[in-house]
């Protein structure tokens, strides 16, 4: 009996999410019965002291500053690439050109031509390509999208999806070149974090026909790397506001990206409400999950009454592990958990369950970022183009 396929994994970026993504492959024998094994054999950074980390994973045999040099090596499979987003473009093109798999961050390019350029190639070649977005992954999200997969919600009302930092809160902060618009692109947060908020929307469908938003540039200076102020200008935060139109008629979704959200450190929520029940989850409360169902209330007095009840959600997500179901779940559970589909779909195995972001729908929240640009430009509703 054959065991698990060895994929062999390079990373391109060795930043914050490059050594999270390293730590999560060291945890992969906490999955149960996985198709895949992968193994981490590649790091490259244009800086040589950040490959000194990935000195301590002895499986790492190539460490290279140049991609090219990564790309080129006949020890990678997979590559994961965390680089700013005007650095995209050229490197997943030239990734899927070399014939390897790719799990790419978000979001897909810095603007709409960029994820034009790069789904074109990916569709001329042979790469398994998806991309990066993990909050999902938490068992709350996922019990709540099987709350609603179940119909107990009935016609929808309204959605929300958001994801909300306090990241820039301290207007001294020193600038990041997420706030230039050179790096990041136009489309400031709703690239950065807007392709976490839309996963569960346009996995699920609900892809807004109009939409209207607004747009916040809160903090327009800050200091430079000498201390002078420099112009700040992307947006920190974005509230787009959209109609879907579904069989049963016509529902909001609203769709909030910030940066200066006081108080959320890095929260993840939705909240689906339907005529039938309702469901709602925040990774600001991993372990909570609120629902409602017509006509259960509470008891004496109440029982006429809605009532939202609260259920403690344990470890499990997408792929079964060997973590104790009465534990709780966190964020390198959750980067795991998308590791995890990730590898199963390329192998084939990961059937109806919940799947990372395919290049179409992140491709689609180019489109998606420019109507809201649009929108607020000319501060009217706007169609997005696709």
């Amino acid at each position: 009996m054959s065991g698990p396929r060895i994929v062999r994994v390079g990373i391109v970026g060795g930043g914050l999410m490059g050594r999270e993504i390293a730590a999560a492959l060291q945890r992969w024998p906490a999955l149960i019965d996985h198709p895949a094994r992968p193994v981490l054999t590649a790091i490259a950074d244009i800086n040589p002291a950040a490959l000194e980390w990935f000195d301590q994973i002895d499986t790492v045999t190539v460490k290279v500053t140049d991609y090219r040099d990564l790309l080129a090596s006949d020890q990678v499979d997979v590559v994961y690439a965390a680089v700013r987003h005007d650095l995209h473009e050229q490197l997943y093109i030239d990734t899927v050109r070399a014939g390897k798999d790719l799990l790419a961050e978000k979001p897909f390019g810095i603007d709409a031509s960029a994820a034009d350029a790069i789904l074109a190639a990916i569709e001329e070649s042979d790469a398994f390509v998806r991309v990066s977005s993990e909050m999902p992954f938490f068992p709350g999200a996922q019990a709540a999208l099987g709350f609603v997969a179940s119909g107990r919600i009935g016609r929808i009302i309204d959605v929300e999806s958001a994801f909300l930092h306090s990241s820039d809160y301290d207007p001294d902060k020193p600038i990041t070149w997420k706030r230039q618009a050179q790096f990041c692109g136009e489309a400031g947060v709703m690239n950065d974090l807007g392709l976490h908020a839309w996963h569960v929307p346009l996995r699920m469908g609900w892809v807004p026909a109009r939409l209207y938003a607004v747009l916040q540039d809160l903090v327009t200076e800050r200091p430079g790397p000498d201390g002078t102020l420099v112009p700040c200008d992307t947006i920190e935060n974005a509230e787009v506001l959209g109609t879907v139109d579904s069989d049963a008629g016509p529902f909001p979704l609203r769709v909030r990206t910030k940066r200066i959200e006081p108080g959320q450190k890095n929260t993840w929520m939705l909240r689906v409400v339907g005529m039938d029940g309702a469901v709602e989850f925040s990774t600001a409360e991993p372990k909570t999950l609120r629902y409602l169902v017509r006509g259960v209330g509470g008891p004496g007095p109440l029982a006429t009454e809605q009532v939202w009840q609260t259920v403690q959600v344990g470890s499990q997500s997408v792929w079964p592990t060997v973590t104790g179901g009465i534990f709780e779940s966190g964020f390198s559970d959750a980067i795991l958990q998308m590791w995890a589909a990730f590898l199963a779909e390329r192998s084939g195995a990961l059937g109806d369950r919940f799947g990372c972001v395919t290049p179409r729908e992140a491709w689609a929240t180019h489109r998606l970022y420019r109507a809201a640009l649009t929108s607020h430009a000319q501060q009217t509703i706007v169609a997005p183009q696709w």
